[in-house]
């Protein structure tokens, strides 16, 4: 279901742009030229929006929440998860956002340039703007960032090509690199999930990691950090000086969590809460929600991180290192119960690492396990693993029960693995536990987590598959231990290619070899969606709402 509320965008459907270069798809040189430039998008859906044209109303307070817990940091270095990239981005701000029409949009950038061998781009800033201290933010901020912030912990192998950073002037940035860099590659990587940008006359000279401000951080954007109560929320102030000085529309902003989705669900109903993002109640409470009147279902906003559960095999432990095992298990799960039966229907089966809502790299040309326990047990017994007594091998199953849904998949997965024979000591845990014991001490044989998808695959994606994302104590990176060679130089040209046509046909070759080594693997493409009261308006005005800056959104009397 979706639902269409006002906005101060038009919507209009857009197609994605072809040539004929052997039917090859490829983006035209004059949308791939300008900042704002290319559209990702086969299809936008339209609806009429009555509201387009009404002035946004200023004051009042948003309360937003979303379907996870409060952060370990309000800004975490490199990531840390969705909860602090959700608290994190009101305050600080990337160069470019992909918005809701999937082009690139100018923020702290106003033009990026490629060089034609494609080794340099030029990137000129936003004039006029300052930080929440005061002090004007210049192109030095920016070489900070990318050679103390970016480069060496937050877009990691995506930069590792970079020569030299350097600022012509106060508000020129010029990145130099050894070898190509595909335009559409580089503009994610300065609209990527992590690529905030911090102030250096904070951070220099500090450890970035453990600098305090994390927790009170100062930034450029629509709002200022005001107050955080742990274990209940954190609010924001509007910053009178931003550089878009119409926004933001409301006098404060509230990020609150609530313990459990039958809580936030019921704030909804009340009025307590505005808006919540990625999934914040059960599937099945959706319709009853929204028969109530009060609220609206959206499920835009979610095109540049389409979410994912996943099933990943620790490849330091016995039988599941191997890729006759893995394939073997892949087989004993029903994918089409576990949407049906705990999402309530709201997702497809997943197919490999690229998920269809991607438009330019997806390809459903990979090996695929369909639902066959005869098979699974017949790939096990060839494997050498036949039952004695009634069991094959015992297993620890860490199940990341952030979300209600994957505590459900683990006793699905816990009977299904038991099926055929293999015995399950099943852990579901909280989140910090959960973080500790998948990606700091590798303590599991197969766990349950998520990850976010953006459209492009480097590094976020390809990073879960790479050696080079084996980094112990980051989340969200190569927890398995996978380490192929083969994987890693295909990575590698992908990060390099700037032909479209043949850097989709990588992309594909990438999807496959992922979906036959199978050390990681999606199960469901969830099907994302964010709840508002109706008051709300423009909460969805970007392709990545939980990390959107809410400069946009306004409250209707």
């Amino acid at each position: 279901m979706r639902k269409f509320r006002g906005s101060s965008h038009s919507r209009s459907r857009r197609q994605f742009l072809y040539r004929s270069a052997g039917g090859a798809l490829a983006a035209t040189s004059a949308a791939l030229a300008g900042t704002t430039g290319w559209l990702v998008s086969p299809t936008r859906a339209v609806a009429a929006d009555a509201s387009s044209a009404v002035t946004p109303r200023r004051g009042g307070t948003l309360v937003a929440s979303w379907g996870g817990l409060e952060p370990q940091a309000l800004f975490v270095p490199g990531g840390g998860g969705s909860s602090p990239f959700m608290t994190s981005t009101k305050i600080l701000e990337r160069l470019l956002k992909i918005d809701e029409k999937l082009a690139f949009q100018p923020v702290l950038a106003t033009d990026v340039k490629a060089s034609a061998d494609f080794r340099t781009y030029t990137v000129a800033l936003r004039k006029n703007v300052l930080w929440h201290d005061g002090k004007p933010f210049t192109a030095d901020d920016v070489v900070y960032n990318v050679q103390e912030h970016w480069k060496p912990i937050s877009a990691g192998v995506a930069l590792k090509a970079l020569k030299r950073v350097s600022a012509p002037d106060a508000h020129t940035v010029k990145l130099e690199f050894s070898t190509p860099v595909p335009e559409f590659f580089f503009k994610s990587i300065l609209a990527g999930q992590y690529q905030v940008v911090v102030p250096k006359h904070l951070y220099a000279g500090k450890d970035i990691i453990t600098n305090p401000l994390n927790n009170a951080p100062v930034g450029t954007g629509p709002w200022k950090y005001g107050q955080w109560v742990r274990g209940s929320y954190v609010s924001y102030t509007r910053n009178e000086q931003y550089w878009n000085v119409a926004q933001p529309y409301p006098d404060k902003l509230v990020v609150r969590w609530w313990g459990d989705p039958a809580s936030r669900s019921a704030a909804l109903e009340t009025g307590e809460l505005g808006v919540a993002f990625s999934n914040p109640v059960p599937a099945r409470d959706i319709d009853r929600l929204v028969k109530t009147g009060k609220i609206a279902v959206d499920t835009r906003g979610y095109e540049n991180a389409a979410w994912t559960v996943t099933v990943e095999f620790n490849q330091r432990r016995d039988h599941v290192k191997r890729r006759e095992v893995r394939q073997a298990i892949l087989h004993a799960i029903d994918r089409k119960f576990i949407i049906d039966t705990i999402y309530f229907g709201r997702g497809k089966p997943a197919v490999s690492p690229i998920f269809r809502t991607n438009a330019l790299f997806f390809t459903d040309d990979v090996p695929k396990y369909p639902f066959d326990p005869a098979k699974a047990n017949a790939l096990l017994d060839a494997a050498g693993l036949p039952r004695k007594n009634g069991t094959r091998f015992s297993v620890n199953l860490v199940a990341a029960a952030w979300f209600e849904e994957n505590a459900k998949l683990g006793q699905y997965l816990k009977q299904a693995l038991q099926d055929v024979g293999i015995t399950v000591k099943l852990d579901s845990l909280d989140r910090a536990t959960s973080l500790k014991r998948i990606y700091s001490d590798y303590d599991y044989d197969i766990a349950i987590s998520n990850f976010t998808a953006p459209l492009e695959l480097v590094p976020v994606v390809t990073q879960l598959f790479t050696t080079d994302g084996i980094v112990k104590g980051a989340a969200f990176r190569n927890a398995t231990g996978y380490s192929n060679p083969a994987m890693d130089a295909l990575v590698d040209r992908l990060t390099v290619e700037t032909d479209n046509a043949k850097r989709q046909k990588l992309a594909h070759d990438f999807a496959r070899l992922a979906a036959t080594e199978v050390p990681l693997v999606p199960l469901v493409e969830m099907e994302s969606f964010t709840l508002s009261r109706t008051n709300v308006r423009n909460a969805t005005t970007s392709a990545n709402v939980q990390g959107d800056a809410l400069a946009d959104v306004w409250l209707a009397s």
